[in-house]
C-alpha cells in the first residue's frame, strides 16, 4: 500500500495511488517577501552584534498583510543563541502588528516567550524552506542572512560530507581533517571543460574556471585562497596546482608542480611554527604564479613570499615554538657533519626554549630534517650550501646566548671568552674582538665628525636581536630565490595563474604590529573584493537591461585612510620613529589627539592610555602600542651588517647581504613583523644614484604598504577567483562544526559581506521557462500564452503586487530577497488545497465503498456462520449420545482385560517364584553337603600336613638347639677343666647345685606322669573317633549308590583331562619354541613398529587426504558447473583485458605513427624538398590475433635469397615490416618452443621422481612392475624394427622414382606413403601390445595358485614367511589392529589357556594375516578380471580403427594431392583427441598414470609438429623449385606432368588421381597492370566517396575487388604484385582514415571494408576452418601459392585501429548531447521540479532550441545505426559499437549524477528510468538486447533506483545493498549524501541510514574509485562472417573509374 500524506491537520491513509506525496505539515512552508533585521541583546556572542552590517540582515519596507501571512503559527524563524550562535524555533501562534512578544518553541520542544525590542520592533529572521537547504549555492537561498548561511554551511558539512561550498563568485572551502576520496584524476577530468555552475562545487571548478578564461580572454588569472592558520589553504592551493597541471596536457612539464611540493619541506621547515592554534602553522604568506606558454601548457613557476613573522625568531608566546628548523638541528645534533655546529638541546638555547613547548606530539624532528635535505637536494641546493645554511641557523642559535654585563646605565660590555659568542664568531668566520666591540657599540655620524658611542645593556640585546631577524630574513630570501631558479622556465611566458596563499583577519587576546600590518592587508584585499563582487552585479544588471541603483554596500576606504592616508596611523609611526626621543606612549597620544572623536572607526580602550581600537570590516580590534616603534624601526646597525661582510672564511654569508648593496624593491625589505618579501614586481622602477642608502632607512610599516600596493597592482591586473578556507574547530576533529569559530570566519573572509551586496539587489533569478515550469500550477488555461515571457509577466502582476519586489530582464526574471519563499508558499497552498480536494473525495469514495463492502460481507459472514453453528450443534448432539455407548463398551471391554491379564500374571508369576525358591534350596542344600564332605577331607588332610611338618621341624629346631648349647657348655666345661681356680670356685657352690638339680629332677618326674596322663586320655579320644569314623565309612557305603550314576562321568572327565594334560605338554613344548621365536619376533617387532609408526602416520596423512578428497568430491561436484561459469568469465575477462591491452599498443603505435606522419611533413615543409612517399614502419604485432582468426606459423628462411636478388627501388615499404614482423613471430616460437622443452622436462623430472619414490618403497605388486618393464623392452625392440624397416623403404623409394621427383603431386604422395606406414605401424604397435598383456595375464594367472596355496599351510616356517611378506607390504598393522578388536572381545579364552595369552595372540594374528591375504587375492582376481575385460574392448577399437583406416586410406587416395595432407592431418588431430579423450577416461581414477600418458602425448604432438615444420619446409622448396621450372618448361612439359597420377607411382589398386588444371576464362578475378596499381589506390581508395558508394552500390565492394585483384597476382604467382597491393591498400587507408578520421561515415565505411577484405582472405584461405560454409565454386576460388595469414593479422590490427577511431568519433559526436539529453532534460513533463539557483546558474533543465534531448540522441543512434548497415558492417560488428556508445551514455551520465547535487532526487531518478527504458526500446526496436548494451547501462539503472526506494529503516537498508551490486560503496554512499527533496514531499535521507549502509557494506571489495572510466574502449574481435557472394557475378561500375581493370 502506497501511503499519500497530504496537507493539513488530519492525516489519514488513502490507499492505491500510482505516486507517493508526503507533506508532513504546514510548519514546512514558512513564507516571506522580505528580511528583518533581528534585535540582538549586546554582545554577548559573536553571532549577535549591535551592528547591522554584523549581523548580515537587512530591513526592507513591508505591508501589514505580508507580515501577517509570513508570521503565523508553525512558521520557523532563527533567534540568538550564546552557545549556538542561532538556533531554530517555531511560531505557536500567529504574529499580529502591535504584538511585543512572540510565542515561540525551540526544537528541543521547550517554550518561551521572544520579546521584540519597542523601538524598532524588528521580527526575527526566518527560515528557509527544507527543499532550499543544503543547496550548491548560498546566493540560492531566499533568505540572505547569516544564520541562513550558516546553517546550509553546517547541513552540507555535516549531513551531506560537502566541503564546498558557493556564495556567489566565492568558494567556501571547509577543512573536513580527513582525507576525501575527491581529489584523484577521474575527478579532475570530470571538471575538465565544464562550466563552473554545470558542476558541483569543488576546487577544481574555480580551478578550471581560471583556466578557461586564460584562455579565451587573453587575460591572467589569479586564484586568491585566504583563511586562518589550520584552515587549508595550502592543500587547497595543492589541488589547484595539480589541477593545473593536469588539464595543461604538458607531459615534460608536468612536473613542476612536483617541483613547488618538493619545495614545501623546506618552505615549512624555515616559514611554519607551533603555535597555539596550529602545530604546522604558515607563518608567511606566497603567491605563486604558474606560467604557460601559447598552447597554455605549464612551463614554469615563480614563487613570491609576503609577510614572514621575524620576530618569532627571537621570541615565542606560551605554548609556541620557534621555526622548525631549529629544532630539527637541535634533534639532529648527533650527527657526524653537525657535530662542528657545537648543538644541543632545544631547552639550552635561548631562542628556542622561551615557549615551553620544543616538542610537537607526533612529529620526530630529526626524520623532518632527513626530509629537509633531501628536498634541497632535489632542488639543486649542492650539500656545501647545505652545511653553509645550517652555520647560518647554529650561529643564529648561539647568537642568542650571547649576554651582556653592565658598566653602568649607559654601557655594557661583553664577558671574556664568552662561548656562545666565541662560537658564533667561529661559525660566520668573523673576528671576536670587533663583533664583541661593535655589540657593546654604535657609531653616530655627523656632517663632520663620526662618533663611537657605547649603548646600554637593554639597546644591546635589541641590537643582537635585531641581527639575527634580520640574518634570518636574508636567509629567508636567499632560500627562496634558489627555490624560484630550480621553478624557471627557459621558454617565454605567454600567460599566467596565480596562487595566493595569505593570512586571514586575525584577532587575539594582544594584537600587536604583526596582526595589525596582517589586518591592513585584509583590508586592502577586502576592498577589491568588495568592489569585484559589486562590478560583477552590476555588470549582470546592465546585461539583462533591468534599472537598477547604486546599491549601498559597505566601503572600507575610510578604515583603509585611518591607516594609510596622510597623517593616518603609519604616517603618524614614522614620524615618530624620525623623532629623537619617540616612544609607544608619546605615539599613543598623538593618535588620541589625531583620530579620537574625529574618526568614528578609531577608538580609544576605557581602561588603558597605551592602546587604541579600529573597525574593521570584520570586527573590532584592540592593539597595544608596546614594540610599535621598536618593530617599525627595525633597528640593525651599519657597523655589525659590516662585521658580517667582512668574513672571508664563509663564502655564503657575504652572499646574504649581497642585495643590500644594489637598489631594493619595496617587497624585499625585512620589517620586524611579517617580513614582505617580493621577487618579481610588476612595475620595477628605475634605480636612481643615492637610493640605495635612502631605502635601508624606510620604515617597516613604509615597506609594508609599497609591498601591499605592488601585490593589490598584480591582483587587479588579473582575474579573481575567491576560495575561502574556514576552520571548523580548534580541536582537529573531523567533520565536527562549531558555530561560534565558523561565524567568526565568515565575517572576517567576506561571504557575508557577499551575501549582504546581493540581498541588497536581486538574489533570485529564473529564466522564464524555468519559471513557467515551476509555477505553471499558479496559473490557468486561459492566462498561458504561446509567449512564456508575457505569460510570466502577467501571472506575476497577480501574484506579487509590489512592482518593486521583482524585475524582468532579457532572459531572466530577478527577484528580491524572500520573493521565491513568497513564491512556493504560494505554490505548496495550492497544491494542499487540490489536495485536500482531491483527499476528501477520493476519502468519500473509500469510506463509501469499503461500507457497501462490509455490509454485503457481514451479511454473508452471518449466514454462514449461522449454519455452521446448527450444523455443528446437531453433530455434537449426535456425538454425544455414540460416545456414551462407546464408553460403556469400552469401558467393560478395559477392566475385563485387566482382570485377565493381571490374573494370568499372577499364577506366572507365583509357579515361576515357587520353582526358583524350590530350586535355589536343592542346590544350597546340595552345596552345603558337598562343602561338608570337601571341607572335611581337606581340612583332616590339611591339618595331618601341618602336624607332621610343625613336628618336624620343631624336632629338628630341638636337635639343633641343644646341640648347640651342647657345644657351648662343652667349650666353657673344657674351659674350666684347665683352670685350678675354677675347679675351687665350682667345688665351692658344687652342694647347693647338687640339691637345686635334685630338686629339678622331682620336677621333671612330676611332668613326665602328667604327660602319661595326657596321653592316656588321648588314646581314649582317638578310639572314639575311630569308631565314629568307621559309622561314616559305612554310611557312605550306603550312598556309594549314588555316586554309581557319577562314576561315568568322571572317567569321561579323567580322560579329558589326560587329554589337556597331553595338550598341556604339547603345549609347553610349542610354547618353547614360540617363546624362542617372539623373543626373536619381538626384536623384529621393534623394529617393525617403529617403521609402522611411520607408515602408519603417511597412511593416516593419506586417508585424512583421501578422507578430504571424498568430502570434496561432492562439493565439487555440486559446484561444478558455477566453477565453471566463473571460470569462463574470469578468461574472458582475462582474454578482454589482453585484447585491451593489445588493442592499447595498437592504439598508441597508430598514435606515434600519425605523430610521426606529422612531424615528417612539417620536415617536408621547412626544407621544401619533396620526398618519396611514406614509408610504413610496422610495430612488432603480437600473435594473440581474436578469437576467431587463424595463425601460421610460417618461417621465412627460405625467400631471403629471392627477396635479397630483387631490385632495391622496387621493393614495398611493407617488406621491411613484414620481415621483421616474421623474424619477430620466429623468435616468439622458437621461446614457445623452448618454454614448451622445459615444461616436458619438468614433467618428466616429476615422472622420474616419482617413479624413484615407487621405487623406494616396497613393490605392492610385483607382476605389474615386470609387466611394465616387459612392455617397454618390447616396445624398445620394436620401434627399432620399425625404424630399420622404415628407413629401407623410404631408401627403396627414392631409388625407384628418382625421375619423377618433381613431378606434380610426388611429394605429397610421399607423404601420404608416410602417413600409411604410420598408421600400419601403429596398427603393429597395438597388436604387439595386446598379445604382450594376454601373455602377462596368463602368467599371472599362474602366479596365483601357489601363493593360494601356500596361505593354508600352518608350518612355523610358512607362518615366518607370510609374516614377512605382511611385513613387507604393510599388511601386519591391519593385523595387529584386528588382533586388537579380537582381545578386547574375547579377553577370557586365551587367559585359559596360558597366563601371558601370546600363544592366542599370534594365532589370531595369523588368522587376520590369513583373512586378509585372501580379500587381497579376490581383488586382484577382479582387478585383473576388468583388465582383461578393458583389453578386449581395446583390441575390439583397435579392429575398428583399422578398418577406419583402411576407409580412410582409400578415401584419401581419391582426393587430390593438396587435399591428401589436409586430410591425413585432419584425420590424425581426429584420432588424436579422440584416444586423449579415451585415456582421460581411462586413467581417471589414476592420476599418476594420466600424467605419464599426457607426457607421452605431449612428446608425440611435439614430434608431429616437428614433421609438419619439416613437411612444410618440403613443400615450400618443392614450391620454389616449381617456380624455377615453370619458366623454363613449356606447354609440353605442362601437359606432362598434368597426366602424371599418384597411381603411376605406387603399384596398388588405387583409383588415379587427376589434378586439373584451372580454366584460363576462369571468372572471378580482376587483371590489372603493375602500373596502374596507384591509380587502383587513389581511385577505390583515397578519392571514393561513401555515401556513394552505400547508396548505389553492394556493400563492401571495394574490398572485393581488392581481393579479386589479389587473386589473379596470386595466380598468376607473383609475389612482389601481391606484396606491393597489399602495401598500398593499407597504407592508402590510413591516408583517408588520417584525412577524413573525424567523419563517421568513412570510418565506418573503411572499417566495414577492412573487415570484409579480412573475410575474405579467411575465406578463400584454403584452410579448413574457413571453408565450411563455402559452396563448391567458391572453394575453387580459393588462392593456391601465397598463404596470407600474417597479412591478415596486418589487417586485423588496422580494424581494431579503424575501431578506436570510430569509437572517439562517435564518442565525440554523443557527448555533448549525453548530460543535456538523459540528465538535463525533462521528458516527462511536470515531474521534476526546478529548484530556485544561485549566482552561478547551472544548465537550464528545460529543452530550449539550442539544447540537447533524449530524442536527439536517439536519433543520432539511429543515424549511427543506419550508416553501419547500409556499409554492410558485420552485425556481431554492429553489437560491439553500440554496446560502446551504451557505456559511454551509461558512464558519462552516472559521473555527471555523482557530481551534480540538484540532480540527486526521487523525479531525476523517474526521469532517469524513463529515459533508460526509452533506450532499451530502440534496442528492442534494432534487435540488439543480445548485444550486452544493455547490461552496461546497469550502474544508471542501480542509481536511479537508488533515488527512489525507501530509505529509511534497516530493511531499506539491506534491500539497497542488495539491490546496488553494479555501483561501488563511494558511489552508493555519495548518491545517498547528495539525495536533494525537490519538492515538499521528498524527505530527506538521514545520517544514520548512511552509516548503517556502510557498516553493511564494509565488507565488499570494490574499487575505491568514484566515478566510471568514460574513456574506457571494450577490447574488439572480428568474428569470422564469410559470403555467399560469388565472385564471379560481381560488376564494377563505371563510376568508379575503373576502366583500367579487366574480368579475367
Amino acid at each position: 500500500m502506497t501511503s499519500v500524506v497530504l496537507l493539513g491537520k488530519p492525516e489519514r491513509e488513502i490507499p492505491k495511488l500510482p505516486y507517493e506525496i508526503v507533506y508532513t505539515n504546514t510548519r514546512d512552508m514558512e513564507i516571506c517577501s522580505m528580511e528583518i533585521e533581528p534585535i540582538l541583546p549586546g554582545k554577548e556572542i559573536p553571532a549577535a552584534s549591535e551592528s547591522a552590517e554584523n549581523l548580515c540582515c537587512w530591513r526592507y519596507g513591508m505591508e501589514i498583510d505580508v507580515l501577517e501571512y509570513m508570521y503565523v503559527k508553525y512558521a520557523r524563524v532563527w533567534i540568538p543563541d550564546p552557545e549556538e550562535v542561532w538556533k531554530s524555533a517555531e511560531l505557536l501562534k500567529d504574529y499580529k502588528p502591535g504584538d511585543k512578544v512572540l510565542q515561540l518553541r525551540l526544537e528541543e520542544g521547550k517554550d518561551l516567550e521572544y520579546s521584540l525590542d519597542p523601538k524598532t520592533k524588528e521580527l526575527p529572521p526566518l527560515r528557509n524552506p527544507d527543499i532550499l537547504v543544503g543547496e550548491n549555492d548560498l546566493t540560492a537561498l531566499s533568505y540572505l542572512h547569516e544564520p541562513a548561511v550558516l546553517h546550509n554551511l553546517k547541513v552540507r558539512f555535516i549531513d551531506s560530507k560537502l566541503i564546498y561550498t558557493y556564495c556567489g563568485i566565492v568558494l567556501v572551502a571547509i577543512n573536513p581533517y580527513e582525507q576525501l576520496p575527491i581529489y584523484g584524476e577521474d575527478i579532475i577530468n570530470a571538471y575538465s571543460g565544464q562550466n563552473m555552475g554545470d558542476m558541483d562545487p569543488h576546487i577544481f571548478a574555480v580551478a578550471e574556471e581560471a583556466y578557461k578564461q586564460m584562455a579565451r580572454d587573453e587575460r591572467n588569472q589569479s586564484i586568491i585562497v585566504s583563511g586562518e592558520s589550520g584552515a587549508g589553504k595550502t592543500v587547497s592551493a595543492k589541488y589547484a596546482m595539480r589541477y593545473f597541471a593536469t588539464v595543461s596536457g604538458s607531459a615534460s612539464e608536468a612536473n613542476v608542480e612536483e617541483k613547488v611540493l618538493a619545495s614545501n619541506p623546506i618552505m615549512e621547515s624555515i616559514g611554519n611554527a607551533k603555535t597555539t592554534r596550529n602545530d604546522n602553522s604558515s607563518r608567511f604568506g606566497k603567491y605563486i604564479e604558474i606560467g604557460f606558454d601559447k598552447r597554455y601548457r605549464i612551463i614554469g613557476a615563480n614563487m613570491r613570499t609576503y609577510l614572514l613573522e621575524k620576530s618569532r625568531v627571537v621570541f615565542q608566546a606560551e605554548e609556541e615554538r620557534n621555526y622548525h628548523i631549529f629544532y630539527q638541528l637541535c634533534a639532529s645534533a648527533a650527527l657526524p657533519e653537525f657535530k662542528t655546529l657545537r648543538l644541543g638541546s632545544a631547552n639550552y638555547f635561548h631562542y628556542t626554549k622561551q615557549g615551553g613547548s620544543p616538542v610537537i606530539d607526533g612529529v620526530d624532528d630529526a626524520k623532518e630534517m632527513v626530509n629537509t635535505r633531501q628536498a634541497c637536494t632535489l632542488l639543486g641546493i649542492s650539500d656545501s650550501y647545505q652545511m653553509g645554511i645550517f652555520r647560518i641557523l647554529a650561529g643564529i642559535l648561539h647568537l642568542g646566548n650571547v649576554e651582556f654585563a653592565s658598566r653602568d646605565s649607559d654601557s655594557c660590555t661583553v664577558p671574556t671568552k664568552h662561548e656562545p659568542l666565541i662560537i658564533f664568531c667561529d661559525l660566520m668566520g668573523v673576528e671576536y674582538e670587533e663583533m664583541a666591540h661593535w655589540l657593546c657599540h654604535r657609531k653616530l655620524a655627523t656632517a663632520t665628525e663620526t662618533y663611537i658611542k657605547p649603548i646600554s645593556k637593554l639597546h644591546a640585546i635589541n641590537a643582537r636581536d635585531a641581527l639575527a631577524k634580520h640574518i634570518y630574513a636574508n636567509l629567508f630570501n636567499w632560500i627562496v630565490d634558489h627555490v624560484n631558479k630550480a621553478l624557471h622556465a627557459t621558454v617565454k611566458q605567454h600567460s599566467f595563474i596565480g596562487v595566493l596563499d595569505i593570512y586571514g583577519f586575525e584577532t587575539f587576546e594582544i594584537n600587536s604590529f604583526e596582526q595589525f600590518c596582517i589586518n591592513y592587508a585584509n583590508e586592502k584585499l577586502q576592498q577589491q573584493f568588495n568592489m569585484h563582487v559589486f562590478k560583477l552585479e552590476q555588470e549582470e544588471y546592465m546585461k539583462e537591461q533591468i534599472p537598477w541603483t547604486l546599491i549601498d554596500f559597505y566601503d572600507n576606504q575610510p578604515c583603509i585612510n585611518l591607516i594609510e592616508a596622510k597623517m593616518g596611523i603609519l604616517d603618524l609611526l614614522d614620524e615618530e620613529c624620525k623623532m629623537p626621543k619617540g616612544s609607544d606612549d608619546s605615539w599613543a597620544q598623538k593618535l588620541y589627539n589625531t583620530h579620537l572623536n574625529k574618526c568614528a572607526l578609531f577608538e580609544k580602550p576605557r581602561l588603558s592610555n597605551k592602546a587604541f581600537i579600529i573597525k574593521h570590516f570584520a570586527d573590532k580590534v584592540e592593539y597595544q602600542c608596546e614594540g610599535f616603534l621598536e618593530k617599525n624601526k627595525d633597528t640593525v646597525y651599519e657597523e655589525q651588517i659590516k662585521v658580517l661582510k667582512s668574513s672571508k672564511k664563509f663564502k655564503l654569508l657575504p652572499e646574504l647581504f649581497q642585495d643590500e648593496e644594489k637598489v631594493l624593491s619595496p617587497t624585499s625589505a625585512t620589517p620586524s613583523g611579517r617580513v614582505p618579501l617580493s621577487r618579481m614586481p610588476i612595475k620595477p622602477a628605475k634605480a636612481r644614484p643615492g637610493q640605495a642608502s635612502k631605502e635601508h632607512k624606510k620604515t617597516v610599516g613604509h615597506q609594508f604598504r609599497n609591498s601591499l600596493h605592488l601585490l593589490m597592482e598584480t591582483l587587479n591586473a588579473t582575474t579573481p577567483h575567491y576560495v575561502r578556507c574556514i576552520k571548523p574547530n580548534d580541536f582537529k576533529f573531523p567533520f565536527t562544526f562549531d558555530e561560534k569559530r565558523a561565524v567568526q570566519q565568515l565575517r572576517a573572509c567576506g561571504v557575508l559581506e557577499t551575501i549582504r551586496i546581493s540581498a541588497a539587489g536581486f538574489p533570485s533569478r529564473w529564466t522564464y521557462q524555468e519559471f513557467f515550469s515551476r509555477y505553471r500550477v499558479l496559473m490557468k488555461q486561459r492566462d498561458v500564452l504561446g509567449d512564456r515571457k508575457q505569460t510570466c509577466k502577467n501571472v506575476l502582476e497577480k501574484l506579487i503586487q509590489d512592482k518593486d519586489k521583482y524585475q524582468f530582464g532579457k532572459t531572466k526574471i530577478f527577484f528580491r530577497a524572500g520573493q521565491v519563499a513568497y513564491l512556493e508558499k504560494i505554490r505548496a497552498d495550492k497544491l494542499r488545497a487540490a489536495c485536500i480536494r482531491i483527499q476528501k473525495t477520493i476519502r468519500g469514495w473509500l469510506m463509501r465503498k469499503k461500507y457497501v463492502r462490509m455490509r454485503k460481507a457481514a451479511i454473508t459472514i452471518q449466514r454462514h456462520v449461522r449454519g455452521y453453528q446448527a450444523r455443528c450443534y446437531a453433530k455434537f448432539l449426535r456425538r454425544t449420545r455414540a460416545a456414551i455407548t462407546i464408553q460403556k463398551f469400552q469401558r467393560m471391554y478395559v477392566v475385563r482385560k485387566r482382570y485377565q491379564c493381571m490374573r494370568d500374571a499372577t499364577i506366572a508369576l507365583q509357579a515361576l517364584l515357587r520353582g526358583y525358591m524350590v530350586r535355589n534350596k536343592y542346590q544350597m542344600m546340595l552345596r552345603e553337603h558337598k562343602s561338608v564332605v570337601i571341607q572335611k577331607h581337606v581340612r583332616g588332610w590339611l591339618a595331618r600336613r601341618r602336624y607332621g611338618r610343625t613336628l618336624r621341624a620343631i624336632v629338628y629346631l630341638q636337635c639343633c638347639y641343644r646341640r648347640m648349647m651342647a657345644k657351648r657348655e662343652l667349650k666353657k666345661l673344657k674351659i674350666e677343666a684347665r683352670s685350678v681356680e675354677r675347679y675351687k670356685k665350682l667345688h665351692i657352690g658344687l652342694e647347693n647345685k647338687i640339691m637345686q638339680l635334685q630338686r629339678k629332677i622331682d620336677e621333671q618326674n612330676k611332668e613326665y606322669k602328667s604327660l602319661l596322663e595326657k596321653m592316656s586320655s588321648l588314646e581314649i579320644t582317638y578310639s572314639t573317633e575311630t569308631e565314629k569314623l568307621r559309622s561314616d565309612v559305612e554310611r557312605l557305603r550306603m550312598s556309594e549308590e549314588e555316586a554309581k550314576n557319577a562314576t561315568n562321568r568322571v572317567i569321561s572327565l579323567q580322560e579329558e583331562i589326560a587329554k589337556l594334560r597331553r595338550e598341556l605338554h604339547q603345549t609347553q613344548s610349542e610354547k618353547k619354541s614360540i617363546e624362542e621365536w617372539a623373543d626373536k619376533y619381538k626384536h623384529e617387532t621393534e623394529q617393525l613398529v617403529s617403521e609402522l609408526k611411520e607408515q602408519n602416520s603417511l597412511l593416516e596423512r593419506e586417508k585424512e587426504e583421501h578422507r578430504r578428497i571424498h568430502d570434496q568430491a561432492r562439493e565439487i561436484t555440486e559446484s561444478m558447473e558455477k566453477k565453471l561459469v566463473e571460470e569462463t568469465k574470469q578468461l574472458e575477462l582475462d582474454l578482454n583485458d589482453e585484447r585491451l591491452r593489445y588493442q592499447n599498443l595498437l592504439n598508441e603505435f597508430s598514435r606515434l605513427e600519425e605523430r610521426y606522419d606529422d612531424l615528417k611533413d612539417e620536415m617536408n615543409l621547412m626544407v621544401s624538398i619533396p620526398k618519396p612517399g611514406h614509408k610504413r614502419t610496422d610495430s612488432t604485432h603480437s600473435s594473440n590475433e581474436s578469437e576467431y582468426t587463424f595463425s601460421s606459423e610460417i618461417t621465412e628462411a627460405e625467400d631471403l635469397p629471392l627477396r635479397m636478388e630483387e631490385p632495391s627501388e622496387k621493393k614495398a615499404p611493407l617488406d621491411m615490416s613484414l620481415f621483421l614482423k616474421l623474424q619477430k613471430r620466429v623468435s616468439e616460437l622458437e621461446q614457445e618452443k623452448q618454454s614448451l622443452q622445459d615444461e616436458l622436462d619438468r614433467k618428466e623430472e616429476q615422472a622420474l621422481r616419482a617413479k624413484a619414490k615407487e621405487e623406494e618403497r616396497p613393490p605392492i605388486r610385483g607382476a605389474e612392475l615386470e609387466y611394465e618393464s616387459l612392455k617397454r623392452q618390447e616396445l624398445e625392440s620394436e620401434n627399432k624394427k620399425l625404424k630399420n624397416e622404415l628407413n629401407e623403404l623410404q631408401k627403396a623409394l627414392t631409388e625407384t622414382r628418382a625421375p619423377e621427383v618433381t613431378a606434380p603431386g610426388a611429394p605429397a604422395y610421399r607423404v601420404l606413403l608416410d602417413q600409411l606406414t604410420s598408421v600400419s605401424e601403429e596398427l603393429e604397435v597395438r597388436k604387439e601390445e595386446v598379445l604382450i598383456l594376454r601373455s602377462q595375464l596368463v602368467s599371472q594367472k599362474e602366479a596365483i595358485q601357489p601363493k593360494e596355496d601356500k596361505n593354508t599351510m600352518t608350518d612355523a616356517t610358512i607362518l615366518l614367511e607370510d609374516v614377512q611378506k605382511m611385513k613387507d607390504k604393510g599388511e601386519i598393522a591391519q593385523a595387529y589392529i584386528g588382533l586388537k578388536e579380537t582381545n578386547r572381545q574375547s579377553p577370557q579364552d586365551y587367559h585359559m589357556l596360558n597366563e601371558d595369552g601370546e600363544l592366542w595372540l599370534a594365532y589370531e594374528g595369523l588368522k587376520q594375516a590369513n583373512r586378509l591375504l585372501e580379500s587381497q587375492l579376490q581383488s586382484q582376481k577382479k582387478s585383473h578380471e576388468n583388465e582383461l575385460e578393458s583389453l578386449r574392448g581395446e583390441i575390439q577399437s583397435l579392429k575398428e580403427e583399422n578398418n577406419r583406416q583402411q576407409q580412410l586410406l582409400a578415401q584419401n587416395l581419391q582426393l587430390p594431392p593438396e587435399a591428401r595432407i589436409e586430410a591425413s592431418l585432419q584425420h590424425e588431430i581426429t584420432r588424436l583427441t579422440n584416444e586423449n579423450l579415451f585415456f582421460e577416461e581411462l586413467y581417471a581414477d589414476d592420476p599418476k598414470k594420466y600424467q605419464l600418458y599426457r607426457i607421452s602425448l605431449y612428446k608425440r604432438m611435439i614430434d608431429l609438429m616437428e614433421q609438419l615444420e619439416k613437411q612444410d619446409k618440403t613443400v615450400r622448396k618443392l614450391k620454389k623449385q616449381l617456380k624455377v621450372f615453370a619458366k623454363k618448361i613449356g606447354e609440353l612439359e605442362v601437359g606432362q606432368m598434368e597426366n602424371i597420377s599418384p597411381g603411376q607411382i605406387i603399384d596398388e589398386p588405387i583409383r588415379p588421381v587427376n589434378i586439373p588444371r584451372k580454366e584460363k576464362d576462369f571468372q572471378g578475378m580482376l587483371e590489372y597492370k603493375k602500373e596502374d596499381e596507384q591509380k587502383l589506390v587513389k581511385n577505390l581508395i583515397l578519392e571514393l566517396k561513401p555515401r556513394g558508394v552505400a547508396v548505389n552500390l553492394i556493400p563492401g565492394l571495394p574490398a572485393y575487388i581488392l581481393f579479386m585483384c589479389v587473386r589473379h597476382a596470386d595466380y598468376l604467382n607473383d609475389d612482389q604484385k601481391v606484396r606491393s597491393l597489399l602495401t598500398s591498400t593499407i597504407n592508402g587507408i590510413k591516408k583517408v582514415l588520417k584525412k577524413r578520421g573525424d567523419d563517421f561515415e568513412t570510418v565506418s565505411f573503411w572499417l566495414s571494408n577492412t573487415c570484409r577484405f579480412l573475410h575474405c582472405l579467411k575465406q578463400y584461405s584454403g584452410e579448413e576452418g574457413f571453408m565450411k560454409h563455402n559452396t563448391p565454386r567458391q572453394n575453387e576460388h580459393c588462392l593456391t601459392n601465397f598463404d596470407l595469414a600474417e597479412y591478415r593479422q596486418v589487417l586485423s590490427d588496422l580494424a581494431i585501429q579503424i575501431y578506436q577511431q570510430l569509437v572517439r568519433v562517435l564518442e565525440n559526436i554523443l557527448q555533448p548531447m549525453i548530460v543535456s539529453g538523459m540528465l538535463e532534460h525533462e521528458t516527462i513533463q511536470g515531474v521534476s521540479g526546478v529548484k530556485p539557483t544561485g549566482l552561478r546558474k547551472r544548465t537550464s533543465s528545460i529543452a530550449d532550441e539550442g539544447t540537447y534531448t533524449l530524442d536527439s540522441i536517439i536519433r543520432q543512434l539511429n543515424s549511427f545505426h543506419s550508416v553501419m548497415c547500409q556499409h554492410g558492417m558485420d552485425p556481431e560488428l554492429i553489437k560491439q559499437v553500440v554496446k560502446q556508445m551504451f557505456y559511454i551514455i551509461g558512464a558519462v551520465t552516472l559521473n555527471n549524477l555523482l557530481l551534480r547535487k540538484d540532480m540527486c532526487s526521487w523525479s531525476k531518478g523517474m526521469q532517469i528510468r524513463y529515459n533508460v527504458s526509452q533506450l532499451e526500446e530502440w534496442l528492442r526496436d534494432k534487435n540488439l538486447m543480445n548485444s550486452g548494451a544493455k547490461e552496461t547501462l546497469e550502474p544508471l539503472i542501480q542509481a536511479a533506483q537508488l533515488l527512489q526506494v525507501k530509505k529509511k529503516t534497516d530493511e531499506d537498508a539491506e534491500a539497497i545493498c542488495s539491490m546496488c551490486n553494479a555501483l561501488t560503496t563511494a558511489q552508493i554512499v555519495k548518491v545517498l549524501n547528495l539525495y536533494t527533496p525537490v519538492n515538499e514531499f521528498e524527505e530527506r535521507v538521514l545520517v544514520s541510514f548512511i552509516r548503517t549502509i556502510q557498516v553493511r557494506l564494509r565488507d565488499r571489495k570494490d574499487s575505491p574509485q568514484l566515478l566510471m572510466d568514460a574513456k574506457h574502449i571494450f577490447p574488439v574481435t572480428f568474428p569470422f562472417n564469410p559470403s555467399s557472394l560469388a565472385l564471379e557475378t560481381i560488376q564494377i561500375p563505371a563510376s568508379l573509374g575503373l576502366g583500367f581493370i579487366s574480368r579475367v
